[in-house]
C-alpha cells in the first residue's frame, strides 16, 4: 500500500496538474485553449509541462542542494514557504508574459485558466506562511472545480467521464498522502476546501 501510495503521490504532483489540465482540454474541449490554433496544441503543452513544472521543480532541487531545503518532500511548514513562493512568483510571471508578449487577451479561454491556476498557487503558498495544507489535495480539488463547470458547456458530455475519474483520483491522492504520514486528516481536508473553493469561484468569476 505504501508504494502505490507513493506511486499515486508522484503521478500526481500537483505540479503536472497543469500540465495534465491543458492536454485534457486540448483532447476533450478545444474551445478552452482559445486563441491557440489545433498545430498549436502539442508545443503549448510541452511549454506548459516545462514552465509549470520542469523549471520549478529543478529550483526545488536547487534549494535543496544549498540547504534551503531537508528534503524534496518539505515535511517541515517553514522549509515550504521559499519555495512555494518562488513558484507562485514564477506561475504568475508566466502568464504576465503570456499576457504581454503574445497576442493572447485576458478575455480569451486560455489566459483565464493560467490566471487560475496561478490563484491556486498564490493561495496554496500564502496560506502555508501560517498553516501547513495538502498541496496534493489542493491540486486535485483544484481540478474538479475547474472541470465542474466546465461540464455545462461541453458538448454532448465530454468532460462528465474525465470529471468522475478526477473525483476518484482525488480520493486515490488524498488517501495516498495519509498512508503516507505526510499530512493529517485536517491538512488534507483545508487542503481540498482550499482548492476546490479558489478554483470553482475563480471560474464562476472568469467565466
Amino acid at each position: 500500500m505504501t508504494l502505490l501510495a507513493r506511486i499515486f503521490s508522484i503521478i500526481f504532483h500537483p505540479l503536472l496538474l497543469a500540465t495534465y489540465l491543458f492536454s485534457l482540454l486540448a483532447f476533450v474541449l478545444p474551445i478552452a485553449l482559445d486563441p491557440l490554433k489545433e498545430e498549436g496544441y502539442l508545443n503549448f503543452v510541452f511549454l506548459i509541462f516545462c514552465v509549470t513544472f520542469l523549471f520549478p521543480a529543478l529550483n526545488v532541487g536547487i534549494f535543496k542542494s544549498f540547504g534551503s531545503i531537508k528534503t524534496l518532500a518539505m515535511k517541515d511548514r517553514q522549509e515550504r514557504i521559499l519555495p512555494f513562493s518562488f513558484i507562485a512568483i514564477l506561475y504568475i510571471v508566466v502568464t504576465y508574459l503570456f499576457y504581454t508578449r503574445t497576442r493572447i487577451d485576458f478575455n480569451d479561454n486560455l489566459l483565464k485558466f493560467l490566471v487560475i491556476i496561478d490563484a491556486l498557487v498564490l493561495v496554496a503558498a500564502i496560506v502555508t506562511f501560517f498553516y501547513k495544507v495538502s498541496v496534493h489535495s489542493m491540486g486535485m480539488c483544484g481540478l474538479i472545480g475547474i472541470l465542474l463547470p466546465l461540464n455545462k458547456i461541453s458538448e454532448d458530455g465530454a468532460l462528465f467521464y474525465p470529471t468522475i475519474i478526477a473525483v476518484i483520483l482525488s480520493g486515490i491522492v488524498m488517501s495516498s498522502r495519509l498512508q503516507l504520514n505526510a499530512h493529517t486528516p485536517r491538512e488534507v481536508m483545508v487542503g481540498g476546501v482550499l482548492g476546490f473553493t479558489t478554483s470553482f469561484a475563480m471560474m464562476l468569476v472568469l467565466f
